[in-house]
């Protein structure tokens, strides 16, 4: 099959979820194939395992894909839809970003501390550190829109409300006693 349907070559990434293989094919012999694991490890497979499981080749794709969602806080609610078009023109016009492909951004849900908004697109580039650069620039630069808007991230709170007994109830126990 691997002769035949030729589904990688020597210095491709491959992988399976079915069999937890993942690594850089080193060898492809007539009875084993050898896979060099990111941790260096080698793992020698036997043809036959590839005919019963899916083989993954990243070393093919076109494009590499960025799927991030961001929340802002509640009380910035009137800057999302601002915050959401800047950032879609920031892509649009990102040199990194292929945009003939789908390129989304949409706010997606009322979070438990957030307004989460997400952003689906894709790198032209496949190279994983080049990818990297490319999502950590394009990351940053969300952040320098949300904050131009006079919005910020948001993080976990809690909002404890307490009715106006519970209040005066915790004063009065806290008030030293008149025999101190």
């Amino acid at each position: 099959m691997i002769y035949f349907d030729r589904p990688f070559k020597v210095g491709d990434w491959i992988r399976s979820p079915d069999r937890n293989i993942e690594g850089s094919v080193e060898k492809i012999g007539i009875r084993m194939t050898v896979v060099r694991t990111f941790d260096l490890r080698p793992l020698y497979i036997p043809n036959s395992v590839f005919s019963n499981v899916v083989v993954e080749n990243p070393s093919r794709m076109l494009n590499r894909r960025i799927y991030e969602t961001i929340g802002l806080r509640y009380q910035d609610a009137d800057k999302l839809g601002a915050v959401i078009d800047g950032v879609y023109a920031m892509l649009e016009a990102h040199s990194d970003i292929e945009t003939r492909q789908t390129l989304i951004v949409n706010f997606n849900s009322f979070g438990p501390h957030s307004l989460d908004f997400f952003i689906y697109t894709f790198t032209k580039t496949v190279n994983w550190q080049r990818y990297h650069q490319v999502k950590q620039d394009v990351l940053l630069k969300v952040i320098k829109i949300i904050h131009q808007h006079g919005a910020d991230i948001a993080f976990p709170t809690r909002t404890l409300h307490m009715d106006q007994s519970m209040i005066e109830q915790g004063a009065a126990a806290m008030r030293p006693s008149p025999e101190a």
